[in-house]
């Protein structure tokens, strides 16, 4: 579950706002508590419950709330803090492990607020990237319900993603073509030399593939390459490939640094 909890009337107004803007069909078990009592019991609770946070009030207070149970960040729920007018998205805890940095950029996104991350890449904006394989001559219907599977397992829109990549031999693939035109995504292949540096980003390595197109995993290889080409930073797998009968999918991230926040 995800909830949203604020201690002022402005506060509760914010969170109302997000799930009126649309927050709510991407998240239908969101719900916002006001003034929960007994707060830090409450809190507690819900985080050792394992639900996502969005708290709407001072990061001190959240803090010295939630100190006692805290774990680590392999384990602990994704917290995000928010200020009442909406200005600011900070990704708290559970950053990159636990997702939060890539929920407050949807957060932010919605409010048009500045998302600021204090991990290991402050102060920059995720460009999420998709990477395909499928046999050849492959249905519309297969690709799309895969890719659409892969978003929601990550929490995001198709509007979220920058491309949709797959290997040059997959460049004239008529369903791949027709799903980057619905989406309107741009659609790059790559060669099996262009692919083959991601091999050590790879979640895991198929001979198969490798005896069949020359790289250990094309949706994998191709969404890596993609972040790293348009961001020109180090980028990481942000869902491991899945798959159906037909195709292969999976998510890659990378980071753009964000205009300075003051001039």
């Amino acid at each position: 579950m995800i909830r949203f909890i604020a201690l002022t009337p402005a506060g509760e107004r914010l969170a109302n706002k997000l799930l009126s803007q649309g927050l709510q069909n991407h998240w239908p078990e969101a719900v916002v508590d006001y003034k929960p009592k007994p707060f830090a019991e409450f809190v507690q609770t819900a985080f050792q419950n394992g639900d996502w946070l969005v708290f709407i009030c001072a990061t001190g207070i959240v803090m010295r709330t939630l100190a006692p149970v805290i774990q680590d960040k392999y384990q602990d729920p994704p917290v995000l803090v928010l200020d009442e007018e909406g200005k600011f998205v900070i990704p708290l805890l559970s950053g990159h492990e636990g997702g939060a940095n890539e929920w407050g950029a949807q957060v932010a996104k919605s409010l048009g607020a500045q998302l600021v991350m204090t991990t290991a890449k402050p102060y920059l904006n995720p460009i999420y990237t998709l990477g395909m394989g499928c046999e050849r001559n492959c249905p519309l219907a297969f690709l799309e319900s895969l890719m659409l599977d892969a978003l929601a397992q990550k929490g995001l829109t198709p509007s979220d993603i920058h491309s949709l990549n797959s290997i040059d031999i997959k460049a004239d693939e008529t369903n791949l073509i027709a799903l980057a035109t619905k989406y309107h995504w741009d659609f790059n292949t790559y060669s099996a030399q262009q692919l083959a540096p991601m091999e050590a980003l790879l979640s895991i390595k198929s001979d198969y593939v490798f005896n069949t197109v020359g790289v250990y995993g094309v949706a994998e290889s191709a969404a890596l390459l993609a972040a790293q080409i348009h961001t020109g930073t180090e980028p990481e797998l942000i869902l491991n490939k899945i798959k159906n009968t037909k195709a292969t999918c999976a998510l890659a991230r990378g980071f753009k640094r964000a205009e300075p926040l003051f001039a």
